[in-house]
């Protein structure tokens, strides 16, 4: 169903877009100019209206599988796995601005920002003759929150950015380079404007677009863009109204949060959603999870595929859980294989490890032992007694977290140990519900070094927060591990892609 939408945006949306050949893998370099005209429209067909908020969606969804990695890589919770040498560089803050990947993720993340300021232009032409306008006002903001999201993503990686003025793409030719804190800014007031419009409740509360993006999606993008900023009180006035307005829960079973059972959780603000249609064959939405995946498995169902083995839990993350007495979501965010269980207990100080660490995962998947990694991610792990029967691809209808309410919590209680004031909730309030959550102790007299590590517990693995938490507090020591080594400010971004340098030089001016 979803590919229909998609088809259709490419069809009618805007005047010009980026031609499928400009996306494949063989014309990564190919000129902007590589467009396709719009075909005449009927503005007067209501359908098309919804039909467009739908193609939106699947342009968020089909997130490809090499963004999330480059965005994730260079935390001190994961290692780069596998063959992909300058991806490994990358985590290592060796940059190579001649990396397909560096381009590809630029190309990927520009690529949906353009068609949905076109998706926006079309459905203000819908919206004149629609009979609910309001409607076209709503899902105009859905897409500018898309918008806010992606382009967040790629101020964390480049920094400095270029804004697309328009729909059309040829105007990225002319277009300045945003300075990085204006461009934050420029996504916190996209949210002002968005807010009045999107549904007041939960993204599982939907009943037009199950798990659609609602206020608090766009409150939290708000957050997350001004968090980059420093600008900690209006952190803690967008997390406070999450807070107090959205009836956000934390799920109780953080294991079963990452599997199918968690699907449109209570706790989840944004959720890439994909199914295979509870049907064994044929139509299947799904993200490439293989990438993520153990090279060498044993599944407890026969047939089910393993990954490509290209990303690793690291060390120091399994020893800092441990240190802290972490099962729950150890257990969940990092599944061992005999060697990796080795490694660990080499070190005297680990030698003796609980009796529940195990190659052996809860739902009896055996991880064996393989060339690229010791570890793998078990929050992409999707056990195999939970694929569709006659689905055998490694992770086939899991979804893709994005933005969890425990992430509102702990940058709230960021922003009040920075010096911001809530009365919706107090930092050691909001530390120990998380905390409580995996089942620890609460903590009094909360400090940001207090937050900063119940962040790294939580969301290790999970869209390069604990990278952009230690360089945003100059904390960058942390990540000198294993080898590695920051060496100053501007290891903080990647490098432009040298295929954008020779399109957009004004990139190469800076």
């Amino acid at each position: 169903m979803k590919n229909k939408y998609i088809k259709l945006i490419k069809m009618i949306m805007a005047g010009v877009i980026f031609s499928s050949a400009f996306i494949s893998c063989d014309n990564l370099d190919d000129p902007l100019e590589d467009i396709i005209p719009v075909e005449e429209t009927d503005y007067t067909d209501s359908e098309g209206m919804t039909l467009m908020i739908n193609g939106s969606y699947d342009l968020l969804y089909n997130l490809q599988w090499e963004t999330f990695p480059l965005i994730s890589v260079r935390g001190d919770d994961v290692n780069a796995a596998g063959d992909q040498v300058p991806l490994i560089e990358t985590d290592l803050y060796n940059y190579d601005r001649s990396f397909w990947m560096y381009n590809s993720t630029w190309l990927n993340l520009y690529d949906d920002i353009i068609r949905w300021k076109g998706a926006i232009s079309e459905i203000r032409k819908y919206q004149e003759f629609h009979p609910n306008p309001a409607l076209g006002d709503q899902y105009i903001a859905e897409t500018q929150v898309m918008i806010g999201f992606e382009m967040l993503q790629a101020i964390r990686l480049w920094g400095d950015i270029i804004i697309p003025p328009s729909e059309f793409p040829q105007d990225l030719y002319e277009a300045p380079v945003t300075q990085r804190e204006d461009a934050l800014q420029y996504i916190s007031d996209l949210m002002d404007e968005a807010i009045p419009n999107l549904p007041n409740v939960r993204p599982n509360e939907r009943t037009d677009i199950p798990g659609g993006v609602t206020a608090y999606t766009a409150m939290a993008v708000k957050a997350m863009a001004n968090l980059e900023l420093k600008n900690w009180q209006a952190v803690a006035d967008a997390t406070s109204d999450i807070i107090n307005n959205g009836g956000f829960v934390l799920e109780s079973d953080y294991y079963s949060l990452w599997k199918k059972p968690g699907k449109l959780n209570s706790e989840n603000l944004l959720e890439l959603q994909y199914s295979d249609f509870n049907q064994g064959a044929g139509e299947n939405e799904s993200y490439l999870y293989a990438f993520f995946g153990p090279q060498g498995w044993t599944p407890a169902v026969e047939g089910a595929s393993a990954g490509w083995g290209f990303w690793e839990p690291s060390v120091k993350y399994v020893k800092f859980m441990l240190d802290r007495g972490e099962q729950e979501r150890l257990e969940t965010t990092v599944l061992f294989t005999p060697d990796g269980i080795a490694e660990i207990e080499s070190d005297p100080d680990y030698a003796t490890l609980p009796d529940w660490i195990d190659n052996v995962t809860r739902d009896g998947d055996i991880i064996n032992n393989y060339s690229r990694a010791n570890f793998t991610s078990g929050k992409h792990y999707l056990p195999s007694n939970q694929l569709t029967p006659g689905r055998t691809a490694y992770g086939t209808g899991k979804n893709f977290i994005a933005i969890r309410y425990s992430e509102i919590l702990l940058m709230h209680a960021e922003a009040l140990t920075m010096g911001a004031t809530s009365s919706a909730m107090s930092a050691d309030e909001a530390v120990n519900e998380v905390r409580d959550r995996a089942g620890l102790l609460p903590l009094s007299g909360v400090t940001l070094q207090d937050v900063l590590d119940e962040k790294f517990a939580e969301f290790g693995m999970e869209w390069g927060i604990r990278f952009y938490d230690l360089v945003r507090h100059d904390m960058t020591q942390e990540l000198n591990y294993a080898g590695r080594n920051y060496q100053s400010p501007e290891d903080r971004f990647i490098p432009y892609p040298l295929a954008q340098l020779d399109l957009l030089p004004q990139l190469d001016e800076l």
